[in-house]
């Protein structure tokens, strides 16, 4: 029987002095403890995945201090040149930052909009302009105030919907992921889809757009793939759900198998599923291209799948036994706290560039 441990991505359970922990400790145990050697995935980038599925999952904040790389290898058992690279690459990604003397701490890349820096620097240089004119006309700031604030208190006006394209990593998944989002927009507002791979290999990115949406920890890279001037929203995402009730009804005594298609996530998937199913304990994982994957399936009893492999779990998996996808969707609160503000920005800016040309 297979050993294992109920922890998320980077929180710890069943840990009996958790509650004297700081959050880096807890950090750090999490990070050290996920790293699976029984796996055919190098622990650098099961590191790599580890933090960048925290970050995406908002279980990493923005602003969280990370461990060091010294402590982070000692505690974890390998070598300080794979922390180091591991944090190289998410530095270049733009997911973590270091601030000399103080650390390597997640950092707000994943999350810029791309909008508000500009858009706060426009409007400052607006405001000083406005208050020099009326001391040039001779009206005094508390009447510019007025003025302003009784504008602010008659609302927004009509503008045009806003255009927002969703890029994902699969194009099921992805519309998915836009008809949750899509609840939160606007009369009019229209969001369309396209994945990663789908641009790399050179298809059209959909336009127009104002806003594009995708994972946190693929921001950077999408920028890079969209045509200049668009501003990129990373939102973060949570277990469903319906994913969150299956994995809780599952036979204490199943063999479980886990299918998942990136190397990268491959040590997230098992202690995601015994976050929900702490009762499981026959549990193994095998990547959606192990040459073993037919037979590993017709071995146990349930099967859970990354989003995307669907397919292929159901054409191995043996009649009669249970699959399911562990899904994620958009987190509410990151699509309110993050996206609906650029939104607004956006028609905010919108209203004076038309207010400007009537």
């Amino acid at each position: 029987m297979i050993k294992t441990q109920t922890y998320s991505a980077v929180s710890v359970g069943n840990c009996n002095n958790e509650a004297e922990q700081t959050p880096e400790e807890r950090i750090l145990a999490s990070l050290a403890n996920a790293l699976d050697r029984t796996l055919p995935v190098p622990l650098g980038i099961q590191l790599r995945g580890l933090i960048e599925f925290g970050i995406a999952l908002g279980e990493l904040p923005v602003g969280q201090r990370l461990p060091s790389v010294r402590e982070l290898a000692e505690r974890a058992g390998i070598a300080n040149m794979t922390v180091a690279t591991v944090y190289r690459e998410l530095r270049h990604a733009g997911l973590i930052e270091s601030r000399p003397g103080a650390g390597t701490y997640v950092g707000e890349g994943h999350l810029g909009d791309g909008v508000r820096t500009t858009a706060m620097r426009k409007i400052q240089a607006r405001i000083e302009s406005l208050f020099d004119e009326a001391e040039q006309l001779g009206l005094a700031p508390s009447v510019v105030s007025s003025l302003v604030n009784a504008r602010a208190a008659r609302g927004r006006t009509p503008t045009r919907p806003v255009r927002l394209v969703m890029v994902g990593n699969f194009i099921d998944t992805t519309q998915q992921y836009a008809d949750r989002i899509q609840e939160y927009l606007g009369p009019g507002d229209t969001i369309a889809v396209t994945t990663v791979d789908g641009l790399q290999s050179g298809e059209a990115f959909p336009q127009p757009c104002d806003i594009c949406l995708t994972l946190a920890h693929r921001r950077n890279e999408v920028e890079h793939l969209i045509p200049t001037g668009i501003p990129v929203v990373g939102l973060s995402f949570i277990p469903a759900e319906d994913t969150r009730k299956l994995l809780a009804t599952i036979d204490p005594m199943a063999r479980v198998g886990i299918v998942s298609i990136f190397p990268t996530f491959m040590a997230l998937m098992k202690p995601g599923v015994l976050r929900f199913a702490p009762h499981v304990s026959d549990v193994d994982v095998r990547l959606i291209t192990a040459p073993d994957l037919k037979a590993f399936l017709a071995s146990v009893d349930v099967a859970i799948y990354a989003s995307g492999a669907e397919a292929t779990v159901k054409e191995f998996l043996p009649q009669g036994r249970q699959a399911i996808e562990f899904r994620y969707v958009p987190d509410p609160h990151a699509i309110r706290q993050t996206l609906l503000p650029v939104i607004e920005r956006l028609r905010s800016a919108t209203n004076q560039n038309e207010d400007q040309l009537s």
